[in-house]
Order: structure tokens, then sequence, then C-alpha cells
């Protein structure tokens, strides 16, 4: 999915068109500025408990950073799943646009205010350390993925599941 600005610049490519446009905006802001700190990122990544990870950042330290991105306080109050994401990283953030009210925003929670051209962080999450073996399945889970994106990208016809 292919989205363009008010004049047909800048486009805002959406992993596979699950998002609204003002989601897929934040996400290409947050995963800029991620990579701006040296972060490799993947979005949209399948967990093992069967969620969906909106941006999982790759320190080169090895720390897994997941953002959850909310949209609008609707999209927030009416989403209650933002806990499962916490066994499957060190630290979670939600991501906001700046007009969200962010008292709303737990505060064991990350926080990023994010558009589309990049992201500030506001406030740091709790900072929960994976176990070994946890933190060995997301990097062969991120890498896996990674892989397998690159290689549809090489070779469109391919047909595989991400």
């Amino acid at each position: 999915m292919l989205e363009y600005g008010a004049k047909g610049e800048d486009p805002v490519n959406s992993f596979d068109g699950r998002q609204s446009e003002a989601a897929a905006e934040l996400q290409r802001g947050i995963c800029r500025a991620f990579r701006t700190l040296g972060h490799s990122v993947i979005t949209e990544l399948p967990l093992a408990n069967g969620r969906r990870a909106d941006v999982v950042a790759l320190s080169g330290s090895g720390d897994v950073l997941i953002v959850e991105i909310k949209s609008c306080l609707l999209d927030y109050r009416t989403d209650a799943k933002w806990q499962d994401y916490l066994d499957y990283c060190d630290r979670l953030y939600f991501a906001v646009r700046a007009d969200f009210p962010c008292e709303v925003i737990p505060e064991e929670a990350g926080l990023i205010l994010a558009d589309r051209y990049g992201a500030e962080l506001v406030r740091e999450g709790l900072e929960e350390r994976l176990s070994a073996a946890r933190r060995k399945a997301m990097m062969l889970t991120f890498a896996r993925a990674a892989a397998l994106r690159l290689q549809q990208h090489l070779d469109p016809g391919c047909s595989f599941e991400l």
C-alpha cells in the first residue's frame, strides 16, 4: 500500500495494509527515529503469543524494544492488549501524536511523540530484561522476518508466508 502526502510527494509505505493512514505515518516516523539512534527496526512483527507488534527495534547491544502505536484516544481506549507485549521486550513504548492526551498512558510504559517525519522520546518505560531464552527467540523471530521480507522484496513472485 502506498499513500501520498497532499502534493503527491513523500510517500508513506504500509507493510501489509492493515494500518490506518495515521498509524502508518506514525510508524514511519518511529522507524526513522530509531534508525537514527542506530537501531534496526521491523514493523508488524508476529509474536509467539499470536499478537503483532507495531514496531520492534533492536539496539546494537541486543536490547529489544516494542512500540505500540495509538493513532487516537479511541484507539487507545478500545485496545487493552498492550500488556501482552511485555514478555517480548526489554522496554515497551506507546507512540502517539503531539495532540494526544498523554496523561492516559500508563507510567510503566515509555512515551514517544511521533509524526510522519520523526519521533521524540518523551519518557523511558520501565526496563524488564528478557530471559536469555526469550531474547534468543525474539532475535530469531526478528532475523527470520527481516530475511523473508528482504527476499520478498528481491523476488516478489516467490511464495511464502511472512
